[in-house]
């Protein structure tokens, strides 16, 4: 009877899981946000949330369990990731807030204008350092609109400089270990630190890139050919103050992040604690000078916390596929044979099917169960996939459903059916680089 209640119970839990991934899926493409007179709200977390509800009501998983899990002494603790993540993504935005980004970007049209194909491949360039630094999401928020607006200043297309921007945005953001949810959950379940995930992730992401880069540009050469007659965005930092102790902040909890395995520090605890000193510094400084803090204010509205209600919904229902042996039935079908080929293909498409963040969660699971040997191999071709898994179609992470939303916003046109077709046209090939070159990094390591 015990076997039996067993596997109703995991029948249970994978209809669930498939029909919420199907919802996440549905929501995304067909109706992405609620409004309502004041307020305007995503709708995956909601699908998420409500398919951990029913895995709970099913039985599935046990409060106890779902607790256990949250708060456990491990690297890959849902809670210290969202911890890490937000404190880092605070960072960025406040700096972003000050006017930074918008300044480098407006400093660069000024500098390069007269030579388009040198303004395009340095904006590309510019994307990809900030979006070392800070994180993709970011990037994509602050530079589309920019875009855009320059764009259509210079009366040139915008499609060849969005389409840089979000395919560096995306491939750029796997350098780092904190470059991208993704990276963080996936290479904390098997503890690998800050340097050692640089020495591997380094020469992947850089020879990719260039790749990508040189496809983009075959793929533009005639747009870029276009002369352009733009006139000056005038652009000032709002607070040079601000930006300062912004970045001084930065560059810190980055340089604490590189040594944090040496000196036994947490990532997440580095974090949290450059984002609360860099709060405390900003608040006494503005009230030293009688300034208000509307700064922090708006950096705070920009947070992304519907990524709270979704992590930990995703995170129970995978709880509940590890329980009662999903992940172990799919690890059997992936087997122990080329592991990085097979792990970072499928993570590129599993994260068109259920979003990058949830297939990290269940990566991470399967992935346990391949030998020790292997297990590196298999985590770092899965933030391949994850990371460029993004530039596939707009479900691939949530930095494409922000693109598309604000793309849309400025008036222009760029399909579903677009995206898929230049996002296949160049990350299809970076993939098969990127996983090409992980390969080498490993004969050698």
């Amino acid at each position: 009877r015990s076997i039996i209640l067993f596997g109703k119970i995991m029948i249970a839990t994978i209809v669930i899981s498939v029909l919420t991934c199907l919802g996440l899926l549905s929501s995304i493409l067909f109706f992405p946000k609620i409004k309502t007179r004041r307020f305007e709200f995503n709708t995956f977390w909601l699908v998420c949330l409500l398919g951990a509800g029913l895995i709970l009501l099913c039985n599935c998983v046990t409060l106890d369990d779902v607790k256990s899990g949250l708060f456990e002494n491990s690297s890959i603790n849902p809670i210290k990731i969202l911890i890490l993540f937000f404190s880092m993504t605070f960072l960025s935005i406040f700096l972003d807030e000050v006017g930074m980004f918008r300044y480098l970007a407006a400093f660069l049209v000024k500098k390069f204008k007269v030579n388009q194909f040198l303004l395009f491949v340095t904006m590309y360039l510019m994307v990809a350092v900030l979006t070392i630094f800070t994180s993709n999401d970011i990037v994509i928020l602050t530079f589309t609109p920019f875009i855009c607006y320059f764009c259509k200043n210079a009366k040139i297309s915008p499609l060849p400089y969005l389409i840089a921007e979000f395919a560096a945005a995306n491939l750029y953001s796997m350098i780092l270990i904190i470059g991208n949810p993704t990276n963080i959950y996936l290479a904390g379940s098997s503890n690998i630190d800050f340097i050692s995930y640089l020495q591997v992730m380094a020469i992947p992401t850089i020879v990719s890139g260039l790749i990508q880069l040189g496809l983009i540009l075959l793929l533009f050469r005639k747009s870029l050919k276009t002369k352009i007659e733009v006139e000056e965005t005038k652009v000032k930092i709002t607070s040079k103050i601000d930006m300062l102790f912004g970045l001084i902040h930065l560059i810190i909890c980055l340089f604490l992040l590189i040594i944090s395995s040496y000196v036994a520090l947490d990532m997440w605890l580095i974090c949290i604690l450059c984002a609360v000193s860099l709060l405390i510094f900003i608040i006494s400084i503005h009230l030293i000078r009688e300034k208000n803090l509307t700064i922090i204010k708006d950096t705070a509205k920009r947070l992304p916390f519907n990524l709270i209600p979704f992590i930990i919904s995703m995170f129970i229902i995978v709880l509940a596929l590890k329980k009662h042996g999903v992940t172990n039935l799919v690890f059997n079908l992936f087997g122990n044979e080329n592991v990085i080929l097979k792990y970072g293909a499928t993570s590129f498409v599993a994260s068109n099917l259920i979003n990058n963040i949830p297939m990290s969660v269940l990566y991470s699971n399967i992935i346990q169960f391949t030998d020790h040997s292997l297990q590196n191999k298999a985590i770092y071709s899965t933030i391949i996939g994850s990371n460029l898994g993004a530039f596939l179609t707009p479900v691939g992470a949530l930095a494409g459903i922000m693109f598309t939303d604000l793309v849309h916003k400025q008036g222009l046109k760029f399909s579903f059916k677009s995206f898929v077709l230049y996002g296949s046209l160049i990350s299809i090939p970076t993939l098969l680089v990127a996983l090409g070159m992980l390969s080498v990094v490993f004969i050698f390591i």
